[in-house]
Parts: structure tokens; sequence; C-alpha cells
């Protein structure tokens, strides 16, 4: 690790916040972002837990890799943890992040301690239909065209195309988005799209024994904002519902996402929700 708190490890740019000492927190973000999406709650987390937050490959500022398939990204992670030797590790992905987490705890239970999952659609069947210009995108060569035209104005456009409220859009998170390559855009949801296919978000947790809490704005623009309840059928699972909130509550509602999070890992218990 360099003396920044930055290393790249199997292929990932890795940051870490906190103290070295206080309990591990993974941060894994969602397709076409990257690790800045986190930054506006990472006082908040730094101050309770060390927090490792990673460009996935070919996001930010980490090199492409010869796959994308989803349960090879999650060995990529699982390497890298086994490397820092911290033991269980309360795994936090945000939309398809948290199928990157899920991949990683059927893979490795004996790393991920808890698993929250942030905006993460639960299966195909709640995918809504997409805000206009992530249609387009998804469309070459009109797409393809597109986000070779793509400004900074254009980024922060799109990434307020899936917010229900104003949010202030990191430089760091708009030069990740700019890093990323049309192909890799494309190849990274065709990926997520197949895991998620291939069995429900749920229908795995439930395999599982482990504590999970599941976090869902009430105005998700992305996917249908009650099918977070399908997430009910995780024995024990925490279902949290923010009002007023879009795809984004790390932009949108950073203080109250961190305490969820906080309550969370703190006991993983049913611990009274902070006010959106």
């Amino acid at each position: 690790m360099s003396e920044d708190g930055v290393q790249l490890s199997h292929g990932m740019h890795v940051v870490h916040d906190g103290s070295q000492q206080a309990p591990p927190l993974l941060l894994i973000h969602g397709s076409g972002a990257s690790g800045a999406s986190w930054i506006p709650m990472i006082p908040a987390l730094a101050d309770r837990h060390r927090v490792i937050r990673i460009d996935l490959p070919g996001c930010g500022q980490s090199p492409a890799p010869a796959s994308y398939d989803v349960p090879e990204q999650a060995g990529r992670v699982a390497a890298l943890l086994d490397d820092l030797g911290l033991g269980r590790v309360a795994v936090v992905g945000h939309s398809s992040g948290g199928y990157l987490g899920t991949a990683l705890a059927e893979q490795r239970p004996d790393l991920v301690g808890s698993l929250s999952l942030i905006s993460t659609g639960p299966s195909l069947d709640a995918l809504l239909p997409q805000p206009l210009l992530l249609r387009l995108l998804l469309g070459p060569p009109l797409g393809r065209l597109i986000w070779s035209m793509r400004s900074d104005a254009w980024i922060r456009s799109g990434i307020r195309a899936v917010t229900a409220r104003p949010v202030d859009v990191p430089d760091d998170l708009v030069a990740g988005v700019r890093s990323i390559t049309y192909a890799a855009f494309q190849a990274v949801l065709r990926q997520y799209t197949a895991y998620v296919a291939e069995r429900s978000v749920p229908e795995r947790l439930a395999a599982l024994d482990m504590p999970v809490l599941a976090v869902f704005g009430a105005a998700d623009p992305r996917w249908e904002p009650s099918s977070v309840h399908q997430y009910d059928a995780v024995p024990d699972a925490r279902v949290e519902v923010l009002p007023g909130v879009g795809h984004m509550p790390l932009l949108e509602a950073p203080d109250t996402t961190s305490k969820l999070l906080l309550s969370f890992t703190a006991t993983g218990a049913d611990t009274p929700s902070p006010e959106a």
C-alpha cells in the first residue's frame, strides 16, 4: 500500500480510509460508475470503519480485464481480501455492485460478515422502463456515438437522470465515468444481467446464513421500489425504504444512508431507522 492509502491490487484501484485497526468495510460501486460514488459517505463511514473502496476492473482507474464474468470478478475481490488478511468484512454494494457482493458471499462466505445492498434490483421482473438516456445508450451504434461524445456536463446529467433529489456529483466520479469505455459499459451490463437472470438475488441470499440489509429509494426510476420487499424472503433480512430518494442514495441522502449502514454493521439488529 502506498503512503496515501491507495494501491493497485489484482487489477483494481483500491483506496483505504479510516483507521487500519477499525472493523473493515468494503464498498462496491455499480456499473458505469467508480469507487468515487461513495465520496459523500466516506467521512461518516471512516469514522467507525476501515473503509476499502475499489474501482472494479475496467472502471475508474482500474485497467480492463480479460473477462467481466461476475463470479470471476468476485474471485478478484476475494483475492484482494485474502491479501489484506482482514478476516470477515462488512460488504456494501450499490446497484449492480450488490450482485458482485452477493457472488462474493456465495463463493467465500468466510470473508463476508454481512451484506448491505443499496438500490440492488432483486430480479429482472422488477426492472422499470429505463430513463431515455439509458435506453439510448443501450442500443449501439447510436449508444456508442453518444458515449463517445460525452462531456462532464453530460455525465452529470446522466447521473441526475436516475435521482429524485438535486445532487452534487463529485468531480472524481465524473472522471471515473469518463474513463470507462463503451465496450466495458456494455460488457458489464451483459454480465450483471446474466447473473441475476440465472437466479434472483433473494433466492441466492436465502441459501446463505448472514445478516442482510436491503435499502431502496421510494422514487427509484430504474427498479420498482416495492420490489425491495422481495428481500423479505431472506431470513432475518432488514429492509429499508428512503422516502423521496431515487437510485442514488449515496448522493441523494448520504447522511441517512451512512447512519443505516453504521447501525446495521454495529448490531445487525432492528435498530430504529433515521429519518431521511
